[in-house]
């Protein structure tokens, strides 16, 4: 009989794992094995078990686990974030398809958009996720899919997340959030009524910042619909990734509202120092999204960016100058890391597109850690007074 866990707490350890433990077990084993067993054989090529089909029995105890912390039916794991959100939107886009997208989003996603999908005929337009009033001039009878993410990155605007879930419901649309900054800790997307939900599971779903994943989660009939296409896509996670995402999904709680904690300390600290011009972080009072993202997260997440007095290269000083926030792309990990978009996550858009998003070359964005807050405060300061 399969347990059921009311606490997302509780699902991270628990969930999935399989009953009864396989030899005893208490951790989930690696089974580094490329094919199984055929007994009678398969009902279909799909059933076959393989490892590129995401049937083993580390991608089972991955899908149940992945749907149960955002209270949905299903999950499929891939090979990374990007496959994810590549192979769950060619799913459900084909040519002469269009799509709407949110008008500031991950560098990767924009790239896919913008100069992929033209040769493949599947055109976009672009919708501000906080002017609802706006989007229904935008469809058209060819428009499929509607496509947001929970805290957008570099910018950390937090949109009309309900309004677009509603949206989608009203026109027949699919919704489709990427909730990596979010994470299920802040915000479980199935619960606001959106179709499916894509996370780059490299970052804090993982946490440890040594393993690429991805992770779509909803319908039971959507993911299997995803799942054929992944078969043939071959974005697959292999099993020892499988097993430490496992196991690195299993601190989620405790290390998201850590981050949280401190992302807020930090935001707060820089949102008051002369030398620094703009903060962007949802959990400011100041922030324009604040009482939306207060009505939507259960946290603000552990993300924020930040404009230093001076041009792109007083940015690169300061964050030459840190003693604790690695310069490194990326984020999620236990330790701090800061960027700067431009010149890595959205350097594939053109200096008119950044300036159009609003991404200056000086933007520094920063995954906060789980370092004490008062080291990290301590280091940024004397970064900036440098």
């Amino acid at each position: 009989m399969s347990k059921t866990f009311e606490r997302i707490e509780t699902k991270l350890i628990h969930a999935g794992e399989p009953e009864p433990r396989i030899e005893g077990a208490v951790t989930m084993p690696v089974f580094q094995s490329a094919t199984f067993l055929s007994g009678t054989g398969a009902d279909n090529y799909h059933d076959v078990r393989y490892v590129r089909l995401n049937n083993t029995p580390n991608h089972d105890a991955l899908h149940a686990k992945m749907a149960a912390l955002e209270n949905a039916e299903a999950a499929l794991v891939t090979s990374s974030g990007m496959a994810a959100i590549s192979t769950t939107l060619r799913t459900f886009l084909s040519s002469g398809d269009h799509l709407l997208v949110q008008n500031c989003l991950y560098g990767g996603t924009h790239e896919l958009f913008t100069l992929d999908y033209p040769e493949l005929g599947i055109e976009h337009d672009v919708f501000d996720p906080r002017a609802p009033d706006t989007w229904a001039a935008l469809l058209r009878p060819t428009t499929k899919v509607i496509y947001a993410e929970t805290i957008t990155n570099p910018l950390m605007e937090v949109g009309e997340l309900d309004a677009i879930a509603a949206f989608a419901r009203q026109h027949g649309l699919i919704s489709m959030i990427d909730n990596t900054f979010a994470s299920p800790i802040n915000f479980r997307p199935a619960e606001h009524g959106f179709d499916l939900s894509l996370h780059s599971a490299t970052k804090y779903l993982n946490g440890h910042s040594d393993i690429a994943a991805g992770v779509a989660i909803g319908p039971a009939d959507l993911i299997e619909r995803v799942r054929l296409k992944l078969n043939l896509f071959g974005g697959t996670l292999d099993p020892h990734a499988c097993f430490l995402l496992n196991r690195g999904v299993k601190t989620l709680a405790l290390r998201v509202r850590a981050q949280c904690d401190n992302a807020q300390r930090i935001a707060e600290f820089l949102d008051a120092h002369p030398r620094v011009a703009h903060v962007n972080y949802p959990g400011l009072a100041s922030d324009p999204d604040h009482e939306r993202a207060t009505t939507l997260l259960d946290g603000f997440g552990g993300m924020l960016s930040f404009e230093v007095d001076g041009d792109a290269s007083e940015a690169q000083a300061v964050m030459g100058a840190a003693q604790i926030a690695i310069d490194a792309p990326s984020l999620g990990g236990p330790e701090t890391l800061v960027t700067r978009p431009s010149a890595t996550s959205h350097a594939c858009l053109t200096p008119q597109e950044r300036e159009t998003a609003g991404i200056s070359d000086g933007l520094i964005r920063m995954s906060v850690g789980i370092e004490a807050a008062e080291d990290l405060i301590a280091d940024l300061a004397q970064a900036l007074e440098r």
